[in-house]
């Protein structure tokens, strides 16, 4: 089943676990150590990532790292761009409502 870059940032496990490999390259074992979850269950979040294209596998001697596919992260930041204009004026708008607020109190 091909998912897509949705689906797998959907679970907080994948979403932990592209935060780890953010900050570099890492082995399957080396991602494992930080969850509670079985080695084989991180092996199955890690598997998604990949075939999201959220992660770059390349072959280190014997060992496998894992690298961030920080270009396929555009794809989420172009569809939360859209709504990025409409939070930040609502944001505006709450700031300009607390500001009143406050100063009615004085």
């Amino acid at each position: 089943m091909r998912r897509d870059v949705f689906q797998a940032i959907a679970d907080p496990t994948r979403r932990a676990i592209l935060s780890l490999i953010a900050l570099g390259a890492m082995t399957p074992n080396a991602i494992a150590e930080n969850f509670d979850s079985s080695r084989q269950a991180v092996s199955k979040h890690i598997q998604i990532l990949v075939e999201c294209e959220l992660l770059k596998q390349e072959q280190q001697g014997r060992e496998i790292h894992y690298h961030l596919n920080a270009k396929k992260m555009k794809e989420v930041d172009k569809w939360i761009a859209q709504f990025r204009s409409l939070w930040e004026s609502r944001f505006n708008n709450l700031d300009k409502v607390l500001i009143n607020l406050k100063s009615k109190k004085k």
